[in-house]
């Protein structure tokens, strides 16, 4: 290995974060999700969940680290295969699933299935456990994705006053004919795409996952599982229903209650977030399956022990919006401003221009306006 990358690793053992940080920029490219040159890509992901997990430690209370850990891997049943999204969902459990006395579990991320050398270490780490994806699976399901995209582009192109089918975020375009995409939701939805795959290839395995990026291609027979979602369910005893619903509501529920009644929680967001993240999509999915009720419930809780959370807070805006409820959105939305942690306690998080708070500046300026 190159003398960098062994001093990282040598400053991961002694749990020396200034190090590990100097030495990973150092690796790395331009972005924390790429290394600086082609021939680090082979070993690009154990460095960056190294990495992840030194970090996760670094900024996350020891023992609101170990709960969180155990709240998500202690929800999977065995054999459940475990896909996270956010950095918590992602780096925290692999960092416990290799080095807790528990089950193994087979644990990976959704954000990175589109980059080819991603789908190499997963084969590496678990082909012998489950039908991985391969580099043609990975061609042949962006040249699917291209191709529906250059349709829906020229669907646009063609008739512009009809409702647009690129969507918000989603870059498109053709150069010298032919098809570029860019941007966080293009890339999504060829993971989206390739997470499907993978789940075709392993028809009798059970998946569970906590979202960065909504999937929703995988709501139509998913059902929250503690504070995750459980996909292709397909027994009745597990399957979504208003009752279970009510209980999902009822874990966030106790979970506000253990965060807001702890004085370590309360000194760090990074739990409270990581929290509100995961209520927010379960809301999601709740909502998606028409338990409105029960998805602004779970919002609003959100709201409580997780002020800051963009998902929570402007999720729930939407879905007030929606059932035409301005003045309850107005109230919701003022709420959200008057408990925002300042934004000194944000930049670390967010970086150093949070934009939360003049998004809901906004917000609440639309509202008003709406309202009259």
């Amino acid at each position: 290995m190159p003398d960098d990358v062994e001093r990282f690793f040598d400053a991961v053992e002694g749990g020396r974060w200034e190090e590990i940080e100097a030495a990973f920029n150092a690796i790395r490219g331009a972005h924390a999700s790429q290394p600086r040159s082609e021939e680090l890509w082979s070993i690009w992901r154990p460095i960056q969940e190294a990495w992840g997990a030194a970090r996760e430690a670094h900024t996350w209370p020891a023992q609101k680290l170990l709960d969180y850990g155990e709240a998500v891997l202690g929800s999977l049943r065995p054999g459940m295969i475990y896909v996270g999204g956010t950095d918590p969902g992602a780096f925290i459990t692999t960092f416990l699933n290799e080095t807790s006395e528990g089950e193994r579990h087979t644990v990976f991320t959704q954000n990175a299935l589109a980059a080819g050398p991603y789908l190499d270490h997963l084969n590496f780490l678990y082909g012998e456990r489950l039908a991985t994806l391969t580099q043609d699976d990975s061609k042949r399901l962006f040249e699917e994705y291209t191709a529906d995209a250059r349709k829906r582009l020229e669907h646009d192109q063609q008739f512009p006053e009809e409702p647009k089918q690129i969507r918000p975020g989603e870059n498109v375009s053709i150069v010298d004919g032919k098809v570029q995409v860019t941007g966080q939701v293009a890339v999504m939805a060829i993971n989206e795409r390739l997470f499907q795959a993978l789940m075709e290839k392993n028809p009798d395995a059970s998946f569970a996952i906590e979202q960065s990026f909504p999937f929703n291609s995988t709501y139509a027979a998913a059902t929250p599982l503690g504070p995750i979602m459980e996909l292709r369910v397909q027994d009745e005893q597990n399957a979504l229903t208003r009752e279970r619903a009510a209980q999902s509501v009822d874990y966030w529920r106790s979970t506000a209650e253990k965060l807001n009644s702890d004085p370590e929680a309360a000194d760090s967001l990074y739990p409270r977030l990581a929290y509100a993240k995961m209520a927010a999509e379960q809301a999601s999915l709740l909502l998606d399956r028409g338990y409105a009720a029960e998805a602004e419930q779970t919002l609003r809780l959100a709201n409580e022990f997780g002020a800051g959370s963009p998902e929570a807070v402007f999720r729930l805006l939407n879905l007030l919006k929606d059932q035409g409820r301005i003045g309850d959105a107005l109230a919701a939305a003022e709420a959200a401003q008057r408990g925002l942690p300042s934004v000194e306690r944000l930049q670390p998080i967010f970086g150093e221009n949070p934009a939360l708070p003049g998004q809901l500046r906004a917000a609440i300026e639309e509202l008003k306006r709406l309202q009259k």
